[in-house]
Formats: C-alpha cells, sequence, structure tokens
C-alpha cells in the first residue's frame, strides 16, 4: 500500500437508518442516573491499580458527592477487588441510599464468587457481561451469531438461578452487550431480549440494559442514532433502564453521551476527569457541570472541585491536565489583554446588576460555584494589556487607579514581561506598583498639618516639611482644601508647573487601622499637554491625597 493510501485500510461507519429521529431536536432537562466506575474500570487502566487506602478514599468522595450507584470492582477476577468488596460490607461502610455495583463475566465459577463477595449487602447491581460485537465474533471466540448470543442466555441464566442465595439482598440486574458499537442493532437487540426475558424483567422489575461504546469507532450523531434504535425497539421500553458506558477514543465521548441521553437513555456510567482505558471513559465532572452552566442541578456536588481533584491525583496517580474543562487550574485565567478587559467589565456589570443569571465574557462558569477564587482569573504576561495588572491590583490590594493611570502602570509592567518572557506575578505587580507610585522621585513628604483659617471654613492654611534629594524644606500657603492648599505651597517654593486636574479615593480596608487610597491626576502644561498620575496610601483620609500629589510630582 501507498504510503499515501494508508488511510485506506480503515472503514468508516455506517450510518443507520432511522427514520424520524428525535434527538436532533430535543433538549436535555434533568439529570440521568450516574454510576462513577472509577472504581473498577478506572482502577483497570492504571499503572499502579489502587490499594484499599486509595480505593475507599475514591469511594469516600463518590459518595460525598452524591452518587448513589458505585461500581467497585470485579470481584470474580481480581482478589483486591473481592476483598475490598468484603470490607465495605463488613464494615458497614455502604450508605443506605448507596447502590454498589460489581462487574462479572458470563462464566459459572465468576459468577460464583460474585454472589460470594456480595453476601451480607443491603443493595447491589450485579453486572453481567460478554462481548458481541461483530469483530470479537469472528477473532476472539471464531463463533457465530447464535454461539455468543448462548454465552449471554447461559450467564444470565446462572445468574437467575442464583438470586436465591443474596434473599436480603436487593439486587438489580444488569447487562452489557460489550463493543455495543461494533455490533449489528439487530443482534444487539435479540441478545439483550434474550437476557431481558430469562431475567423476567418487568415494569416493576426493571433491568439495566448497559450500550458501551467500548471503543468509541464512530461519530456521536450515530451512537445517539444507535441508542434511539435500541430505545424505540425494545419489546417492552417500560422494563429497562437504558445505560450508556461511553469511552472517548475518538476525543468526542462527551458530545456522544449527550446526544444518547438525548436520544432516550437515562443512566451514564463514567468516571471523575475521564479517567480510564486508553484515551479514558467518558468524563463525569464534564457532563455534570455541562448540564449546571445550562441550569439543570446535576444531582452531583461539585461546589469543591479543588477536593474531587486532590482525590483524582492522589488515587491514580495521574495529574489533572490545567486545560481540563472547568477543573483545570487554567481554564478560568485570561492572559490576553482584550479578553481580561472584557472580563473585568462583565464582573463590574455582575456587582452593579441585580439580575439573577451568570453573564461574564469569557468565563463560562463561576470559579466560586466550584470552589475557586476570583484570584486566578486575571494572570499577566507579554500578552496581556492594562486591564489584567490593574484587575490584580483592584482584586488583590484594592487600589483602582484611574484608567490613564492604568495605560501608563502596564507599560512598566509588560516591559518587565517583554524581558523576562515570563509571567508577572501577583508580588511582583504590587512591587512594580510601589517602585512606580510610591517609592519613586526625589521628593517625599515628612511632616504635614492643616487648619481653617476662615470663619466659613473655606480656607485651608497648611505647613509641611518636604525632603527633596536630601534637602528638607519647610513650606506652606493656603487655599480653598487642604489638597489645594498643599499644590500651592509645592508649586510656589519649588517653581513647579503643573495643574491639579482630578482626584479620587477609595477604603482599602476596613476598621481602626483602614487605609484609605487616594488617586491624582495632574496636567503638565507641555507640548502634549500630558497628564500624569500619582497615588498615596494613608490611614488618614487627608495624608494620603496628600501623598498623592508627591507622588504625581515625582514622576512628571
Amino acid at each position: 500500500m501507498d504510503v499515501n493510501d494508508k488511510h485506506l485500510k480503515y472503514k468508516p461507519s455506517a450510518p443507520v437508518s432511522l427514520n424520524n429521529r428525535t434527538w436532533p431536536s430535543t433538549a436535555i432537562t434533568k439529570p440521568p442516573i450516574w454510576c462513577s466506575v472509577d472504581l473498577r474500570d478506572g482502577n483497570q487502566a492504571l499503572v499502579e491499580p489502587m490499594d484499599t487506602p486509595r480505593k475507599l478514599k475514591m469511594f469516600k468522595t463518590l459518595v460525598y458527592m452524591g452518587f448513589k450507584e458505585i461500581e467497585i470492582g470485579f470481584p470474580s477476577a481480581s482478589d483486591t477487588d473481592f476483598q475490598f468488596c468484603r470490607y465495605l460490607i463488613e464494615n458497614n461502610l455502604i450508605p443506605n441510599d448507596v447502590t454498589v455495583q460489581v462487574l462479572t463475566q458470563a462464566r459459572e465459577h465468576l459468577i460464583d464468587k460474585t454472589f460470594e463477595a456480595l453476601k451480607g449487602c443491603k443493595s447491589a447491581i450485579l453486572h453481567l457481561y460478554n462481548s458481541v460485537s461483530t469483530l470479537q465474533r469472528k477473532v476472539v471466540f471464531k463463533q457465530d451469531r447464535e454461539g455468543v448470543k448462548q454465552i449471554a442466555a447461559d450467564g444470565a441464566a446462572m445468574v437467575f438461578d442464583r438470586l436465591k442465595h443474596l434473599p436480603d439482598t436487593a439486587l438489580t440486574l444488569q447487562y452489557s452487550p460489550e463493543s455495543f458499537t461494533g455490533t449489528e442493532l439487530d443482534y444487539a437487540l435479540d441478545v439483550c431480549e434474550t437476557v431481558l426475558d430469562c431475567w423476567k424483567a418487568s415494569r416493576k422489575n426493571k433491568v439495566i440494559i448497559n450500550l458501551p461504546a467500548t471503543v468509541e469507532m464512530s461519530t456521536p450523531n450515530i451512537y445517539a442514532d444507535q441508542i434511539e434504535w435500541m430505545s424505540n425497539n425494545f419489546s417492552a421500553r417500560d422494563r429497562v433502564i437504558l445505560s450508556l458506558h461511553p469511552h472517548n477514543d475518538r476525543g468526542t465521548g462527551v458530545a456522544a453521551t449527550e446526544l444518547g441521553l438525548m436520544a432516550g437513555a437515562d443512566r451514564v456510567e463514567g468516571t471523575l476527569f475521564g479517567n480510564g482505558e486508553r484515551t479514558g471513559n467518558v468524563d463525569i465532572v464534564t457532563l455534570g457541570l455541562n448540564m449546571f452552566t445550562q441550569g439543570i442541578d446535576p444531582d452531583l456536588d461539585f461546589s469543591d472541585i479543588n477536593k474531587l481533584i486532590e482525590t483524582s491525583e492522589f488515587c491514580n496517580q495521574l495529574p489533572i491536565h490545567q486545560r481540563h474543562p472547568y477543573a483545570g487550574l487554567l481554564v478560568h485565567t485570561a492572559f490576553s489583554g482584550s479578553h481580561q478587559d472584557a472580563i473585568r467589565k462583565g464582573m463590574d456589570a455582575i456587582s452593579k446588576s441585580n439580575d439573577p443569571f451568570w453573564e461574564v465574557p469569557y468565563l463560562p462558569i463561576d470559579p466560586n460555584d466550584i470552589g475557586r477564587t476570583y484570584e486566578a482569573i486575571i494572570r499577566v504576561n507579554s500578552q496581556s494589556g492594562k486591564a489584567g495588572a490593574a484587575w490584580l491590583l483592584e482584586q488583590e490590594h484594592n487600589i483602582n487607579i484611574p484608567k490613564g493611570a492604568q495605560v501608563q502602570f502596564s507599560q512598566s509592567v509588560q516591559s518587565i514581561a517583554d524581558k523576562t518572557g515570563k509571567e508577572i506575578t501577583s508580588d511582583m505587580i504590587w512591587d512594580i506598583f510601589e517602585k512606580e507610585f510610591l517609592r519613586n522621585g526625589k521628593y517625599s513628604l515628612l511632616k504635614f498639618k492643616s487648619k481653617k483659617i476662615s470663619k466659613d471654613g473655606n480656607t485651608e492654611f497648611v505647613e509641611a516639611t518636604i525632603e527633596e534629594s536630601g534637602e528638607k524644606t519647610k513650606i506652606s500657603s493656603t487655599g480653598n482644601g487642604p489638597i489645594s492648599a498643599f499644590v500651592n505651597a509645592m508649586r510656589n517654593t519649588f517653581k513647579l508647573t503643573f495643574m491639579l486636574n482630578d482626584f479620587g479615593q477609595n477604603t482599602r480596608s476596613s476598621g481602626s487601622t483602614a487605609e484609605a487610597a487616594a488617586y491624582i491626576e495632574i496636567k503638565v502644561p507641555d507640548e502634549n499637554g500630558r497628564s500624569v498620575f500619582g497615588v498615596g496610601i494613608d490611614t488618614s483620609i487627608t495624608l494620603a491625597p496628600i501623598k498623592a500629589v508627591i507622588s504625581a510630582i515625582n514622576r512628571m
């Protein structure tokens, strides 16, 4: 085969002949029944499978999140899984409202071992499976349709015969035609109906039929068509809980699941952050938060996403990618200047609005809703504009410098970012701010006092001691307020030419030691008529603007 023809050895997925499909115009309006398979499918994909302490930590986290169905292992295939199942049961660690699920193949000794593992369990799902795909029938089992169907029928019969061994367990039965997506639909239905009949499924005795994309083989729409076809063709749909078990081989596991739910599925099996065989199982965190951001309560608790990450990374010993949807450390972060500006304006609009809806550009979810702070939303590097550094000053230091000052300050930040090529941290931004506005220049204020000298209180007299390049100078003047009087004194004493243009102030903190931040804009009468900004910080609301004037003069 020619090197350019290698793609020709792959067969395209066949479309499903489905008349009057409904899923394209259907919306998800409620969460499915969730079943975590972290402790089974996720665990079997690990380089170092979980030991009991890691398994227990994962189990407790899943319970904390609100999972009511948790697949805890394959007890007939692994002694570790068997012992963990017994540990949970014997130590009464399974909450009354949680059903544990265990997996078994359709083989007699494995089924017997599974029933042994479940003794004493209050509520359980016994999950039986065998592969039915065209490929596996041909190359693995070397059997025809009837032969493979008989494997399912025999396994189902063995399970049904042993139900009497668990008289005190509320037992739900589940069957998976493994590799469903590589199976002829009519044949998959035939096998499932055989199992349903064997188990005497009914409206009062529902059976879970789980349709795995064991390997994701097609575009999500084809999976949705397969699900809708199955849902429409069961002889009695009301005796079936239709479940999805997608994998992510094509990178579209989430989309396939969402379309599968639109196509009629009732239940989803997946893992936290998509751990699992090959490229993983479908990610329940992404699925759940997708619903959350569409105004749907997912019935799972994602309010402390960091706890879920910590559990997952500890138990699986795999890192969560920094760009992972919703959860990654960088997904709520903007470095781009235009993005930062839009986010800042959106956050400001939210704070001033009574609108109950979250609408902030570039942030599809409020980070607070998943336990993240706003501190990491905007970060600064060489791609950032004036808004980024200003946001950090505002959020972390309550410094609200005017827009004109933002431009001047950002130039200093940008210069350092360009030189280093690295991110400028919050601490670095504060250091730059202090050097730019608070610690820079030849003038410094040593002493200051003022008093009103007119009966109407409109005239102020100020006295101050200024240090200029090591020399101390006493200055004084009058004005219609302390700022005006001080400006007059500075201009007259040091022969400075400028005009006070604007003034603003905000409180940085509360309490007896509260600080005020003042912002001064002065105009310099050069050919450009440029504006110069100054910032002053003090516990005195009088001294803060005086220091701001000094700051501005130092920056002329």
